[in-house]
């Protein structure tokens, strides 16, 4: 249901989480070798494998996934 879906709530969902979420599923996340807590609902994106954050847990700094399987095409969200 449209009025319901929260994923453009930055409040409730923020951009760099939907960012993260489009990276996943563009480099085919489903099939990395280690997608631990990757889009649980219940995680703070910070604490998703891979992703680093700076010291207010607000802003994604750094991306390590080398060796993971990852294979795609990046999205233009990704880069915003």
């Amino acid at each position: 249901v449209k009025e319901f879906d929260l994923a453009s709530d930055a409040g409730l969902c923020p951009v760099e989480r939907n960012a993260l979420s489009d990276f996943y599923d563009s480099t085919k996340g489903a099939e990395w070798t280690n997608d631990t807590k990757w889009l649980d609902e219940y995680t703070r994106y910070c604490d998703w494998k891979g992703v680093t954050c700076d010291y207010d847990k607000q802003h994604v700094t750094e991306l390590a996934l080398s060796n993971n399987g990852l294979s795609g095409r990046l999205r233009e969200s990704v880069g915003n």
